[in-house]
């Protein structure tokens, strides 16, 4: 128990620093190719790398039983968050984006009481309107004008975050026995393949520019911010409580804020900062009582 609890920690310390480098590599990236396209090719470079693994290690992909498995994530967590996502970075500064983006968690604890009955207590309420303010601080400062991005980056950020926030709370409900490699590989290829082909039809393929800079922005957002993140977080799911699961990240917008000040320049607002911290305590309050529930059980 000890061993797994260890395990777990250090697969959550990688998964908040591959997310958190994620958003300020999509950024530099976005200089040197159109958005669907990037997301495109990043997201089928990262389902062809992780299908050659699920072929190794994944066991078998029974498609004819968990089809609609694949089709919702494929859906959810690949077209539209991955390409909401990658214009919401585009529309705005890396930490902005990583703090409207990141209210999925608190999203996934109300999808949790909605659709797969887990409890909404007081303090996840409270956590709820925190978080939503946060984003509403992020959103007010997009339309003074401030440095914080723009109204539409907020929205696509937000649209991004339901779909994350939709996928996840539905592959706990119907994913309990599908393997977490082809979880990824299954909807990442075919998602992948939908948005480059959306690419191809909206913007130039000419419009990529391969230099060193970027070959190495998209290799690390597609193998290491897209596939190895996406497959500690689908497990990390499954191994434990939606809500539960999705406390621990409250730290992937305050490291990426973080990181988007030191290596990209950008600009730590008084309104920024206020927006992260509501964020991240309405994370924590949304998740804390299914932590401390977890914890009770394992003591008993």
């Amino acid at each position: 128990m000890l061993a797994e609890r260890r395990f777990a920690i250090l697969a959550f310390v990688f998964l908040i620093l591959f997310w958190s480098s994620a958003f300020g590599a999509i950024k530099v990236s976005l200089e040197y190719a159109p958005p669907v396209l990037f997301a495109g090719t990043r997201t089928l470079l990262c389902g062809a790398v992780v299908t050659l693994a699920a072929l190794v290690w994944g066991g078998q992909a029974n498609l004819r039983r968990e089809w609609p498995v694949y089709l919702l994530l494929a859906a959810f967590n690949v077209v539209l968050f991955m390409g909401l996502q990658t214009l919401t970075i585009l529309y705005m500064p890396s930490g902005s984006a990583a703090v409207v983006i990141y209210l999925q968690p608190i999203l996934v604890g109300l999808l949790s009481y909605l659709i797969l009955g887990e409890q909404l207590s007081a303090a996840k309420v409270v956590g709820l309107v925190l978080g939503f303010s946060g984003v509403v601080v992020v959103s007010a400062g997009s339309l003074s004008g401030s440095s914080l991005g723009t109204p539409l980056g907020v929205a696509f950020g937000v649209g991004s975050a339901l779909s994350w926030a939709l996928g996840t709370v539905y592959f706990k409900r119907y994913g309990e026995g599908v393997s977490t490699l082809w979880a990824v590989a299954v909807p990442f290829s075919a998602g992948g393949v939908v948005l480059t082909g959306l690419g191809l039809v909206l913007e130039p393929l000419s419009g990529i520019s391969w230099t060193g800079t970027y070959v190495a922005g998209f290799l690390y957002t597609a193998l290491v911010g897209t596939a190895l993140a996406w497959i500690l977080w689908l497990g990390l799911v499954k191994a434990g409580e939606a809500s539960r699961v999705s406390v621990y990240v409250f730290f992937v917008p305050l490291v990426s804020v973080l990181l988007g000040a030191i290596f990209l320049g950008e600009i730590l607002s008084p309104l920024l900062l206020v927006g992260a911290a509501l964020v991240v305590c309405g994370i924590y309050l949304v998740n804390k009582q299914s932590v401390i529930s977890s914890q009770s059980s394992v003591k008993g």
